[in-house]
């Protein structure tokens, strides 16, 4: 893990230009640009909203403040991952001409999605005054589950950024799981409308706490328990230690087979 600190630190500049990079070309040919990473979360949240609306709009307030509380680090997560799983293939002609830490192109992609992520939250913002819902204190809290779901997008990313170097099929399959995934959490629900006898295999999940977080400190106005923060981010750590030591692992080969 210092390791990686040190990786971060001795390469923060190249992982911010690549970043910065990623970002220009992702949005470099749209007639809005930036604005994109605004109007996304806001137009899936209207669409998840007229869709479920008819199912939770009379036991939850504010749907869509509900919705988007989990809804944005959701995106994040998803993205990220989306991105981190082709950054090493994407850059497989660098790789071959200079030397250059492997480990660096899924810090970028995540970080790019990081600062999508905080232009995001602005339409959450305008929702709250549009609604005139309340800006509670424990906004503070939501860092804590941020950086909790950091390190397991981060962890991901570097498993899923090596696996799809030796099966090109991982970027498909990611979506495939993606999909599913987004369903198994409960973003356009509440965890309480799932029968009691199946909550334990729901909370088995380990996305449930971060986004759970945002949601408690973002809509609730609360904090989570103690164990629900320290399962939050002892996963968060787990999944990063086990992600880049297998990126470790291979590193060295990567560039035959990019």
């Amino acid at each position: 893990m210092w390791q990686l600190i040190e990786e971060a630190r001795k390469n923060r500049e190249l992982i911010w230009a690549l970043a910065m990079k990623e970002l220009h070309v992702r949005y470099k040919r749209s007639a809005l640009g930036f604005l994109w990473a605004l109007l996304n979360p806001l137009l899936m949240m209207i669409i998840y909203s007229i869709v479920f609306s008819a199912i939770m709009q009379q036991s939850i307030p504010h749907y869509s403040i509900f919705l988007i509380s989990a809804l944005l680090p959701w995106t994040f997560f998803s993205q990220s991952l989306s991105y981190a799983v082709e950054s090493i293939v994407g850059n497989g002609d660098l790789l071959k001409k200079v030397y250059v830490a492997k480990s660096v192109f899924p810090m970028a992609a995540v970080l790019s999605n990081i600062i999508n992520f905080f232009f995001s939250m602005v339409p959450l913002i305008l929702l709250l005054v549009v609604f005139r819902f309340p800006f509670h204190w424990t906004w503070f809290y939501f860092v804590v589950p941020f950086v909790s779901l950091v390190l397991f997008t981060l962890g991901c990313s570097f498993f899923l950024a090596v696996a799809n170097v030796f099966f090109r099929d991982m970027a498909h399959i990611l979506q495939v799981i993606l999909q599913a995934w987004f369903f198994l959490c409960p973003i356009v629900y509440s965890l309480n409308i799932i029968p009691s006898r199946y909550r334990l295999l729901f909370r088995l999940n380990p996305l449930i706490y971060p986004l759970n977080g945002f949601r408690l400190a973002i809509y609730y106005g609360m904090l989570p328990t103690p164990q629900s923060v320290i399962a939050s981010l002892a996963g968060g750590l787990f999944v990063l230690w086990l992600g880049y030591l297998f990126f470790r692992r291979y590193q060295d080969t990567l560039v035959f087979y990019v």
